[in-house]
Order: C-alpha cells, then sequence, then structure tokens
C-alpha cells in the first residue's frame, strides 16, 4: 500500500460511522492503558552526526521513489541509520523545527525505531535513541513475512495530549497527514541511498502499542519497513 493510500485508508476509516471504525483495520486505535510493562532495555545505540548534505538531486530521487514488499535480510550502517532518522524527523533549523511539517509546530510525532536488537525511542533535538525493551518487535502485529527480511521497522506514535484543540477524529486526521509528510521523507531519503521501503497501515495497533508500554494518549498512525532491496 502506498503512502497516500495508507492514509486515504486511515482517513475513510475515522470518516466512518463508530460500527464501522470498530472495525477498520487502518484506524487510528487508542493504545491500552496500564503502566509500562517493565522489561528489560535494548542496548545502547550510539547514532554518529547524520549527514545533512549531498546524495541524489530532488527529481531524481522522486524519478525512484518506490514502495517494497521484498528485503534482502541486512542491517543498516549506523551512519545510515542516523541520516534516514533525521531525513525523517530531524531538526534541521536552529529554532528545533524538523525536516517534516507539523501542524501548528506542535510535534505530536514520535518515531519508535523496532531493531532486532530491540525497540528505541529517536529524540530528534538530539540526534540520538533512547532504549526502549530489548525485543525484536518489526513484525509484531503484521502477517507479512517480508517485514522480518527489513532491516528495521519505523513505528509512527501520535500523542494526542500535545494537540489541546479539535475532536479526537479531528486529532486523528491532522497527525495522519503529519504522519505522511514524515514516511515522503524516508521514501525519498531511501530513493536517494538506493534502499527498499514501505509504509503499512493494515497492522494490529493495540498488539504493537501494547509491547512498546505507549500511553493511552498515544496513538500508532502508520509503520514502515526500511532496508536492502532483494535482487
Amino acid at each position: 500500500m502506498t503512502t497516500a493510500a495508507a492514509l486515504l485508508t486511515c482517513l475513510l476509516s475515522l470518516a466512518a460511522p463508530p460500527a464501522t471504525q470498530a472495525t477498520a483495520a487502518a484506524q487510528v486505535t487508542p493504545a491500552p492503558q496500564g503502566p509500562r510493562p517493565a522489561a528489560v532495555l535494548a542496548p545502547p545505540l550510539q547514532l554518529p552526526p547524520a549527514r545533512k548534505t549531498g546524495g541524489l538531486p530532488l527529481l531524481d530521487a522522486l524519478s525512484r521513489r518506490s514502495t517494497a514488499r521484498a528485503f534482502e535480510p541486512g542491517a543498516l550502517a549506523p551512519q545510515q541509520l542516523s541520516d534516514l532518522l533525521w531525513a525523517a524527523w530531524g531538526v534541521n533549523r536552529p529554532d528545533g523545527k524538523r525536516t517534516a511539517p507539523s501542524s501548528r509546530d506542535r510535534k505530536e510525532l514520535e518515531v519508535y525505531v523496532l531493531l532486532p536488537s530491540g525497540a528505541y525511542l529517536f529524540d530528534s533535538p538530539a540526534q540520538a535513541l533512547r532504549p526502549l525493551v530489548a525485543e525484536d518487535l518489526r513484525a509484531v502485529g503484521t502477517s507479512q513475512e517480508f517485514v522480518k527480511d527489513a532491516a528495521l521497522t519505523l513505528a509512527y506514535v501520535a500523542d494526542l495530549s500535545r494537540m489541546s484543540e479539535g475532536t479526537e477524529a479531528e486529532k486523528a486526521v491532522t497527525a495522519a497527514f503529519d504522519t505522511g509528510f514524515v514516511s515522503q521523507n524516508v521514501y525519498l531519503w531511501c530513493a536517494s541511498e538506493g534502499l527498499a521501503t514501505g509504509v503499512r497501515s493494515w497492522i494490529d495497533r493495540e498488539a504493537l502499542g501494547r509491547r512498546l508500554g505507549l500511553s493511552p494518549t498515544q496513538r500508532i498512525t502508520a509503520v514502515q519497513s526500511v532496508g536492502r532491496p532483494r535482487s
């Protein structure tokens, strides 16, 4: 499913009657309530400073942008991981604003990085990874086998408590649009780097949210696999 199609599915589910929303797989559903489960922390993972110049010209990257559903197993180099996260949702100005727009600069989105070694939260201002659980959560909430071959999964999570105005549905729609901006940054960076990626909306949000220990105000909007292309 492409970025546009995934977000459209999400928006349609929000506009549906409540009975339909309850069964819509792409609905932005609340994370389960309760305290964060006790877990062993993922091992520390240092990121080198991100490279902020170079890469393909924009039009060349656009011409190569595509969605992948097959990956060659293998990890990204630390420099690639740092560059990827900066392109997705990094700080690109002295005032702390990001590489992707955010409605009213509320920065409600957070990027969780799911690696074989564990799950991490991307700290954009510090360009760092904050260790969470020492579990491989890349394929949690999906039956798609190719996910296990991708180097990592990015989980986009919106914290609706940072959005003081609007109904829950309106907040979810705004979060879906903001997710699309970040996701497209990832697509273009992967196209420039010669890597494969694919956004996914049909996931079990409750299962993944539980494993990540999300709060009741946090919503998983989408996930995105990134890895080496299968030849």
